[in-house]
């Protein structure tokens, strides 16, 4: 396994050869890959039907194909001094079995699999596109072997996980106050979970897909604060470390 300054290394050098499984598995080339990502966000936001959308979970399943991993993409390439802080966070607490929830394109679920600290990682991701491109990335990566992908957390069959890595996905579910009620049943005394959160929607409406009702989002902190207690790290990012109050 790779020591931690290497894997932050090459996430910054690369984003962990990004850009070329991207171009050999969408079979595209680079001066297009280009334009793909340019316009992702725009892209993405459009095809958000707003209102008339009933099930949050069907614009990633239903919708988004692979606009998605253009959107998620752009978003890691170029916000690579961010990433790389969450990824210095997740080294700190990461260990044992891994849940990554919602875990997008898999650079999370990549560098814990990196880790000497790390046994396994169940990368959990609604999206077959997603987590067909991550298992594609994992084999070219190496790291097959310690990363196992799921639909849901059930399809896991793990009762309880030492870490969970939930990064920019609750703002993304009808009920987050529910999903940390979730993590909460899956974690011991000794588990660490990492979320944030980004309750809005944009000065532009170029985040249609986030939640930003004031009843969910008061509930969700509500809800938080009954079950999980921070624990304190110094980077300084928007991501927190949290455990169980009992």
């Amino acid at each position: 396994m790779k020591n931690n300054s290497f894997i932050l290394e090459e996430f910054v050098n690369n984003a962990f050869n990004l850009k070329l499984h991207l171009m050999e598995y969408l079979s595209i080339k680079e001066c297009d890959l280009d334009g793909f990502l340019a316009n992702a966000k725009i892209n993405l936001a459009n095809l958000h039907p707003g209102d008339a959308l009933s099930d949050v979970s069907d614009f990633y399943t239903e919708i988004v194909g692979d606009r998605h991993l253009a959107d998620l993409a752009a978003w890691h390439i170029t916000s690579k001094d961010y990433i790389a802080d969450t990824l210095k966070l997740q080294q700190r607490f990461s260990r044992d079995i891994v849940l990554d929830f919602g875990g997008g394109i898999g650079t999370h679920a990549l560098a814990n699999a990196m880790s000497s600290k790390v046994e396994h990682v169940f990368f959990v991701d609604i999206n077959e596109t997603n987590r067909n491109f991550v298992e594609y990335r994992a084999k070219e990566l190496g790291v097959e072997k310690k990363l196992t992908f799921c639909k849901t957390i059930k399809d896991s069959q793990i009762s309880k996980f030492d870490t969970i890595i939930c990064l920019d996905v609750l703002e993304h579910l009808a009920n987050p106050a529910s999903q940390i009620e979730i993590f909460n049943e899956i974690m011991d005394s000794n588990s660490i979970a990492l979320f944030n959160w980004y309750f809005y929607k944009g000065e532009k409406n170029e985040y249609p897909f986030h939640i930003d009702d004031e009843q969910i989002v008061e509930k969700f902190f509500k809800t938080l604060q009954s079950i999980f207690i921070e624990v304190f790290h110094p980077i300084l990012i928007t991501t927190r470390a949290y455990k169980k109050i009992r």
